[in-house]
């Protein structure tokens, strides 16, 4: 799953080589933690999150299929 997301944010941003992604297992969940460029953020929150909730929505569906459990939470890099 962290080829997806690795896949679908970088075709959003700008800045791809800036991009961190760190997964942390919490209780049978995968959270996958995105560090993005500042500028970035906007691009892949989208207006009113539609498009984050979009690729959260396909991330959990996408999981679901493997019988896994997937988060994704976004953060801006430290510049």
């Amino acid at each position: 799953m962290q080829k997806y997301v690795e896949f679908v944010i970088k075709g959003l941003v700008e800045n791809p080589d800036a991009m961190q992604i760190e997964t942390e297992e919490k209780e049978g969940l995968t959270v996958f933690k995105v560090k993005l460029h500042p500028d970035d953020m906007g691009k892949v929150i989208g207006k009113q999150g539609n498009t984050i909730n979009a690729i959260r929505g396909l991330l959990q569906a996408g999981s679901a299929k493997v019988n896994e459990r997937c988060a994704l939470e976004v953060t801006e890099l430290e510049v």
